[in-house]
């Protein structure tokens, strides 16, 4: 069963930010997509299970980047 969760990620403006922040997430376990937008400062990731919102902040943060559950 898929889950979706959604995030706002501060500091991103470019194509650049957010295929840095793709690139660390895509190394959590699981994920199955991975939708990430500069221009709306959000990122949803659709995951096979529940996905620890502390390895997504902590994936998002390696990344350059500030994210909070939505």
């Amino acid at each position: 069963m898929s889950n979706t969760q959604t995030y706002a990620v501060t500091g991103m403006t470019c194509g650049h930010c957010e295929s840095a922040v793709r690139e660390e997430i895509s190394q959590i376990p699981g994920i199955e997509q991975i939708d990430v937008s500069a221009s709306t400062g959000t990122l949803a990731i659709t995951a096979d299970g529940p996905v620890d919102d502390a390895a997504v902040i902590a994936a998002v943060d390696e990344a350059g980047y500030q994210a909070a559950r939505n």
